[in-house]
């Protein structure tokens, strides 16, 4: 890590939590919005079928396995600007990421041949998640290391970067599905809520303008204060680094982690478009379980720094996903008719989750400290890349995993356009989904975390004062005069 000296900077503070806050509410306006609707808008809209959708996700995220990691490869190899060395690339990519993203929602092609439908959502998907996502989350993630060297500062843009996500995820939640679902006649005489492919293509538009704005936000306010300049040399191959990656426990098991966290969170986010429309029958209940999410994770907000400091965020981690398998386990059991006390319910699940989302991004700052010690170099944007990958792996997983247990079950996708309801059957199979899955996987997180991840407090606070001493006992914020 090298320091040029010329003049100071500002100070870490509000501006830089804000911006980075900022960043990953433009990420989730695109990221929330896939893994929310995608799914439903292909089966239901364009009929395709669901185990399609999930082999189409699970095949693009594979394809990252390579575009990840060499996106990483670029950002540690990037030279150092007046404006830093991740931040440029934020202003590159915010707006290819919003236009591909646009484009995978385009219900116009609904009449089209099924082998065109099914090519369209390969090609729209992949360019979008596996390339221009990429390209713009990979220096946004490794961007927190350079902002500040400071744990304390770390884990606040950590809470703040879930703050954005949640942010997000409450717009598109809330609108999303009192827009885009309209009440259509069924053959007994009663009415489903069935989704509008045309609307969700408006709203999939109105999402990638706002995800630019907050990428500008995030662009202008963030400050890269700690300047890591690429290495000289060529450093190790994708394969070198992969195999190196295989001999360190911190960052197989953070990744090991990350797949079975999304693996829950998001199974229970796909499966949100069926069990509220479906089997309760009532989309706009899917409006209000997502403020009852925020809930939850605001609380999650106002208590994880402070347990954090005290207790590690690992410990913190453990505890509140095993919380959440346990909440989950009673939903299952109690099966509640009325969907508001389901809904109350799975806020309490979302409460702990909160807990470990708040701190899983200060979690992969300690990992990128511990390679370095480790390594004897820092590649925050390779870590990252890995880490990344981990977590596209874990969104391939839930929704090829919701994608083929939906067939499994017997799923129709045309029903709506049939004018027909799911069978008993599927409903039931839609509900056990919706909480077995997640539980299962609170379940090995906590476990993960317990018996295998290394860097617990003491561990963490032993590598935070080695690289004082590496670095300097102090070290001067200053600005690169380096274009």
């Amino acid at each position: 890590m090298k320091e040029q000296k010329t003049k100071a900077v500002r100070p870490f503070g509000f501006a830089d939590k804000m911006g980075y806050m900022f960043g990953d509410f433009g990420n989730d306006f695109t990221f929330i919005l896939s893994t929310m609707i995608l799914s439903k808008f292909y089966s239901d809209v364009m009929g395709v079928d669901p185990g399609v959708i999930g082999t189409i996700m699970m095949v693009a995220r594979f394809v990252d396995a390579f575009t990840d990691v060499t996106m990483g490869r670029i950002c540690d190899r990037s030279k150092v600007t007046r404006n830093g060395k991740f931040k440029p690339w934020i202003l590159r990519m915010c707006i290819p990421v919003a236009v591909t993203s646009f484009l995978i929602y385009q219900s116009g092609f609904a009449t089209y041949s099924m082998g065109a439908k099914i090519l369209y959502l390969a090609v729209s998907y992949i360019l979008w998640g596996s390339f221009c996502y990429t390209g713009i989350n990979i220096p946004y993630g490794s961007m927190a290391s350079a902002i500040s060297a400071d744990p304390g500062d770390r884990q606040s843009l950590s809470t703040f970067r879930t703050m954005g996500g949640m942010l997000a995820g409450m717009v598109i939640g809330v609108l999303l599905p009192v827009i885009a679902y309209d009440k259509i006649p069924l053959a007994d005489g009663t009415f489903k809520e069935a989704l509008n492919g045309p609307k969700v293509t408006l709203a999939a538009g109105i999402f990638s303008v706002l995800a630019v704005i907050c990428y500008l936000l995030c662009y202008f306010m963030v400050k890269e204060r700690v300047v890591v300049e690429p290495s000289e040399e060529k450093g190790p191959s994708v394969g070198q680094m992969l195999k190196s990656a295989f001999t360190n426990r911190a960052l197989l098991s953070i990744i090991a982690a990350s797949v079975v966290m999304l693996l829950a969170q998001l199974t229970m986010q796909n499966m949100a478009a069926y069990i509220f429309p479906d089997y309760y029958n009532n989309a706009n209940a899917q409006s209000v379980s997502t403020i009852m999410m925020m809930g939850g994770m605001v609380v999650a907000a106002v208590l994880a720094k402070p347990l954090a400091k005290k207790f590690g965020k690992a410990e913190v981690s453990i505890v509140s996903n095993l919380f959440a398998a346990a909440v989950m386990v009673v939903i299952w059991i109690i099966r509640p008719d009325n969907v508001w006390v389901y809904c109350g319910l799975q806020m309490l699940c979302w409460l702990g989750l909160g807990m470990f989302s708040m701190v899983s991004w200060a979690l992969i700052t300690d990992v990128i400290d511990y390679s370095e010690l480790k390594n004897g170099i820092r590649e925050d944007g390779s870590v990252y890349a890995m880490y990344s990958f981990a977590r596209k792996l874990g969104q391939a997983l839930a929704a090829g995993l919701s994608g083929w247990l939906l067939k499994g079950i017997g799923y129709n996708s045309q029903a709506a356009t049939e004018g027909l309801r799911q069978t008993d059957s599927v409903l039931s199979g839609i509900f056990n989904i919706s909480t077995l899955v997640p539980a299962l996987g609170f379940l090995l997180l906590g476990l993960v975390l317990w018996f295998w991840y290394p860097l617990h407090k003491k561990q963490v606070d032993a590598n935070v004062a080695a690289l004082k001493i590496k670095h300097g006992e102090t070290e001067t914020v200053e600005e690169s005069a380096e274009e």
